[in-house]
């Protein structure tokens, strides 16, 4: 202690030897170096280094917390603002800010078990993320050829499947994949034989089984690794875990949840003789309905036969060979009529054309006169001069003449 006090009043500590003092004397303290604290998170901060830093509150102080990464590795919850727990660790002054502080080594949740809260918690979370949207669970295929069983070995549970499966329908396939279903490492196989079923593939549907337990026993089925690996599998996945009471996070990602292993084994597979019972009465059936069916084309065919068509077939083609002769006589009266209408019109328009003919002018009398060295028609006494030579054209030939006298008639 004489490092730090001393009658000289020249003596004078620095903040970081005093901080440090005080951190030494509470490390020396029984109770602050191991003690338990309860109270109620908030500021929760859970900082990019793995630390999570919080306080711990009551209805009258607060107290600054800190745990370490190394410690909360082995939480099965993740703490929250406003969660009430208890927390096992120790009282130290952080020397930089002269604060001291809970240095967290443990937590349990104040009320509510640690498996509980986790359990609830990865729940929302995968949830939140659609893994157990019904729009992505896979259709179970009706009579399997092949089951991969992922369980136990030992116990129960394959036995019971087993035995229910060879008295439904024998005549299948089973692949069992053994796991630990219990235990640390239980979860890492359970996921690892999932994905292996899946990567080999030749398996129609996986029954994922376990007998019952308590919460603790049964937490491999609540890991997330198992429930990604149910997830990512192509092949549809039945969870059978448990009693009928107990739910894991399997059972809500599985494409189908059974009640138990039993179940499972019991809706995967139809029984043999439902089967071969509803196979006989499908039969029975079509047979009644191609019966019937073969009766009512009888009835048909004779309704045929009796028809007017078959009894006289020709009948129907020579009303229509009738038909088409008086057709054809409409057509040529039709025809004839349009010719001989066609024909007057056609004289009509002859002694029209006639009438205004220069050669019938002609025959009645009359002449055609032009200029004789020009060619040009005469159609007045001004076009012609005395003694100039004209042509004109008559009936029956053309006339030649030399003009000795023109006059112009009076109006």
């Amino acid at each position: 202690m004489g490092e730090f006090f001393s009658d000289n009043c020249d003596n004078i500590l620095t903040v970081s030897a005093v901080n440090r003092y005080i951190k030494e004397i509470m490390s020396r303290d029984l109770i602050l170096s191991n003690l338990w604290v309860r109270g109620e998170i908030s500021n929760f901060k859970y900082h990019s280094s793995g630390h999570m830093y919080f306080t711990l509150k009551d209805e009258n102080c607060s107290l600054k917390c800190v745990m370490f990464r190394t410690y909360n590795l082995h939480l099965k919850f993740m703490p929250e603002n406003g969660m009430k727990v208890i927390v096992k660790g120790y009282i130290s002054v952080f020397e930089r800010d002269g604060q001291y502080q809970l240095y967290a080594e443990e937590m349990q949740n104040d009320g509510i078990g640690d498996l509980y809260i986790a359990f609830e918690q990865l729940k929302r979370r995968l949830a939140s993320e659609g893994l157990f949207d019904p729009a992505h669970k896979k259709k179970i295929p009706f009579m399997p050829r092949t089951i991969g069983v992922v369980t136990s070995a030992t116990g129960s549970v394959i036995r019971d499947i087993m035995n229910i499966l060879d008295r439904r329908f024998y005549n299948s396939y089973i692949k069992i994949f053994p796991v630990r279903v219990q235990g640390e490492t239980a979860a890492l196989e359970i996921s690892h034989a999932i994905s292996k079923l899946d990567e080999i593939g030749g398996v129609d549907v996986i029954i994922l089984a376990r007998g019952g337990g308590s919460l603790e026993e049964l937490w491999p089925f609540n890991e997330e690794i198992v429930a990604r690996s149910i997830f990512n599998s192509s092949i549809p996945v039945i969870s059978a875990v448990g009693h009928e009471t107990d739910y894991t996070i399997a059972d809500f990602v599985a494409d189908l949840r059974a009640p138990t292993p039993s179940a499972a084994a019991e809706l995967v597979m139809p029984e043999k003789v439902t089967i071969i019972n509803r196979i006989r009465e499908l039969n029975v059936r079509m047979v009644d309905a191609l019966q019937r069916n073969v009766k009512q084309k009888r009835d048909m065919l004779k309704k045929l036969a009796d028809s007017v068509v078959f009894r006289q077939p020709y009948d129907r083609i020579y009303q229509e060979r009738m038909k088409l002769d008086i057709l054809n006589r409409d057509l040529k009266k039709s025809m004839f009529a349009s010719l001989e209408r066609a024909g007057s019109k056609l004289g009509f328009l002859i002694g029209k054309l006639d009438a205004l003919s220069p050669l019938t002018i002609l025959s009645r009398g009359y002449g055609i006169i032009k200029l004789e060295e020009k060619g040009i028609f005469v159609k007045s006494v001004n076009d012609v001069d005395v003694g100039e030579g004209i042509e004109v054209s008559v009936k029956d030939g053309r006339l030649y003449c030399t003009v000795r006298k023109k006059e112009l008639n009076d109006d």
